[in-house]
């Protein structure tokens, strides 16, 4: 099974929801047949560059290391490996589901809706913020991690993702 975090430019929001949903998914022991990446629906400008320091820290500061990714942008192609790809916010569903070949639409959802997190659509940018906003986004992506977590741990034999 892989999974794929998606936001904007691949640089805040989706490095952060990687690095936290790999760390959940080893807490949990499904690491030796759940893959998680993440890419950005634009923002092609950041391919190959590192997160932003700012989500470094901010993912550090919660024992995860993020510092080895490098930004990528979404493609096509991604539709066809990745099982689920789970997206930030409305906007990057929307491009999401733009760039999907026919049929592959719905592999993109909005993430935080799909882990049942009340009162939130989607995972607020930081970039423009400070700490605190960095600490919101991680807040709300490691609810949805751990939640992504749960429901993959009751799969079934055919590999469906129970509600």
């Amino acid at each position: 099974m892989k999974l794929l975090v998606v936001c904007l430019g691949n640089i805040c929001r989706s490095p952060m929801g990687e690095g936290i949903l790999q760390a959940r998914i080893a807490e949990a022991g499904l690491d030796s047949w759940v893959q998680v990446d993440s890419a950005g629906t634009s923002g092609h400008w950041h391919a190959g560059r590192g997160p932003d320091p700012r989500a470094v820290a901010c993912a550090r500061g919660h024992g995860v290391d993020i510092s080895a990714q490098r930004a990528r942008q979404l493609l096509a192609e991604d539709f066809e490996e990745c099982d689920l790809i789970l997206c930030a916010d409305d906007d990057n569903l929307r491009d999401a589901r733009a760039l999907a070949p026919a049929g592959l639409e719905a592999r993109a959802v909005l993430w935080l809706p799909w882990a049942g997190i009340d009162g939130a659509d989607g995972v607020p940018d930081p970039y423009y913020g400070d700490v605190r906003d960095f600490e919101t986004s991680w807040a709300l992506l490691d609810a949805a991690a751990q939640v992504t977590v749960r429901r993959l741990s009751r799969r079934d034999d055919s590999g469906i993702i129970p509600a």
